[in-house]
């Protein structure tokens, strides 16, 4: 690996992460007991200090001469511009350890493509939330809020799903995808039911039927309670259980 950074020959603008925009932030310049700013290098298998001289031609201290000017690096307002003139501190903040967890260079059109992409899937889960079947609809509302969807009319379904899907529509969209959507959903009508119940703070699942009122099984320690009643019945103990749900319902 060459420890020259491919830079292009243009004005860059960073930024720091996470929405920070500070009057002013000062990021380490030189490698200190401090602030360790090291950069392996891999043909050499050696840490390289770092230090910023903007008269200097390397971001590397041991490349440099004795004649350094340092100068403090200064995000103002959270943005710090370099222009195509200053490679050698283009270069240093390629190799700074902090890029990536501090500070990110700006790159307008990832920056368009990812929030294209954010709106495409968003318009395509409103498509997918619009066109759902009655059936659908309360299929999702049981699996994705734990209600009963007999509760309420229609319109509030369809309602409470398109915003569900406009707000969270990656979660949205794998969930519509899920093939065992509609086993799940069966599960919730079992509860909604009152053909099972839980019991003890949901740790406990219980039949509820008119010639059964034992307890079925106790959830594990940190899973869901509907998802564990669902991989109870599926097993080879609660296979007859599940078709005596089904046929009770």
């Amino acid at each position: 690996m060459t420890n020259k950074a491919n830079i292009t020959q243009t004005d860059k603008v960073y930024k720091l992460k996470n929405g920070q925009s500070p009057l002013s932030f000062t990021l380490p310049s030189r490698n200190t007991k401090r602030y360790p700013l090291m950069w392996f290098d891999e043909e050499k298998n050696i840490n390289k200090p770092l230090r910023y001289a903007r008269n200097q031609k390397s971001p590397f201290e041991d490349e440099q001469d004795g004649n350094a000017i340092l100068e403090p690096i200064v995000f103002e307002d959270g943005q710090l511009v370099v222009p195509r003139t200053n490679p050698v501190l283009q270069q240093f903040l390629h190799f700074h350890p902090l890029l990536g967890i501090a500070f990110e260079l700006v790159d307008h059109e990832a920056d368009a493509k990812k929030e294209s992409d954010a709106l495409e899937l968003e318009v395509d889960a409103l498509i997918e939330a619009r066109s759902l079947t009655v059936e659908q609809l309360e299929t999702m509302s049981r699996v994705m809020f734990g209600k009963d969807p007999s509760l309420v009319t229609t319109a509030v379904l369809r309602r409470d799903v398109i915003v569900f899907a406009k707000k969270d529509p990656i979660s949205f969209m794998d969930m519509l995808k899920d093939p065992e959507l509609k086993y799940k959903s069966d599960i919730h009508k079992f509860f909604d039911a009152n053909l099972l119940t839980f019991r003890n703070g949901n740790k406990e699942v219980w039949f509820n039927t008119p010639t059964n009122k034992k307890k079925m099984m106790s959830v594990p320690y940190g899973q869901d309670p509907y998802d564990a009643a669902g991989s109870y019945l599926r097993s080879d103990e609660g296979l007859d259980s599940l078709k005596m749900l089904e046929t009770i319902l």
